[in-house]
């Protein structure tokens, strides 16, 4: 632990990287030939309305997807997903909910889960315009964390039915410091990015080890039956991969777990940095093949 654990350094750093990102993050060029289809929507929620961007899929929707974006919680934007977002709802015929939910440190654990959860609720109500149509929920980074904890909030609070949960190379351990998780020589994830995005997330540490927070770590992911069908994916160079991994292990004994992907010689990230925009293609494939399934099972 370094001085970066003090909530009151890792806050002033979280705000300067969130200030940081928020002047750079614009979308990889991917895909060029699916047009963003696009509107700009609000969703309410028990923490006020949250903005999203609504991705149309060219006909008739078979179904609907909560996005939830990457950053650690404390910094990135729903721009970041977009070839994402405009793939799934090309491919797998979706409409998608792309959030632009709260960051840390100005709105920390367990805000953000509660607004992944209350847009589930939302996208499930009659009025929608794709009402009857199946649900699902996914993310990247810490978005995953987010849809996991979404799912969890569902199974416990008995809705609404989601049909697939989608975790790619999510934090699911915030337990665990960065700097004890094996990772790859060079590895995206640096242990000092683990303590300040952890701490400015949820400072107090005995927080870190809720089941919301913290899926994977000790007993956390025991008692899942009846949770979503999950497709888990991870990367074979990454930080976060064995809490990933052992989540998919207990998602398997509750009987929801779809499919874990591991994608070999890739790091954390690999999709919105430097990916070949093939491998990025393969794996999106892959991924919307699912949600279809899903939604038309």
């Amino acid at each position: 632990m370094s001085i970066l654990s003090k909530p009151f350094v890792a806050d002033r750093v979280a705000r300067l990287m969130g200030a940081a990102a928020a002047r750079a993050i614009t979308p990889r060029p991917l895909f060029p030939e699916i047009p963003g289809r696009t509107g700009e929507i609000s969703v309410p929620t028990r923490h006020g309305p949250m903005p999203a961007t609504l991705y149309r899929p060219p006909g008739d929707a078979r179904g609907v997807y909560v996005n939830a974006h990457g950053g650690g919680f404390v910094v990135g934007a729903p721009i970041g997903d977009d070839p994402l977002c405009r793939y799934l709802a090309e491919h797998a015929g979706v409409f998608v909910v792309n959030l632009d939910y709260a960051l840390a440190p100005a709105r920390r654990f367990p805000v953000p889960c509660e607004q992944v959860h209350d847009a589930l609720t939302w996208a499930a109500a009659p009025e929608r315009e794709w009402a009857g149509a199946r649900l699902c929920v996914g993310g990247q980074s810490a978005g995953g964390s987010l849809a996991a904890a979404a799912s969890r909030l569902a199974l416990r609070d008995g809705g609404p039915a989601i049909a697939l949960q989608v975790l790619h190379y999510p934090p699911l351990d915030l337990v665990t410091p960065a700097a004890a998780k094996p990772a790859a020589r060079g590895a995206v994830i640096r242990p000092w990015m683990g303590e300040v995005f952890d701490t400015a997330y949820i400072p107090d540490t005995a927080r870190r080890a809720d089941p919301l927070a913290s899926p994977a770590w000790g007993s956390n992911g025991d008692g899942l039956a009846g949770i979503a069908p999950a497709l888990v994916i991870t990367c074979e160079h990454d930080r976060l991969r064995a809490e990933a991994v052992a989540y998919a292990g207990k998602l398997a004994e509750a009987g929801a777990l779809v499919e874990h992907y591991d994608i070999a010689g890739v790091d954390h990230g690999y999709d919105l940095m430097r990916g070949e925009p093939e491998l990025v293609r393969r794996v999106y494939a892959f991924l919307a093949l699912h949600v279809e399934r899903a939604v038309t099972a």
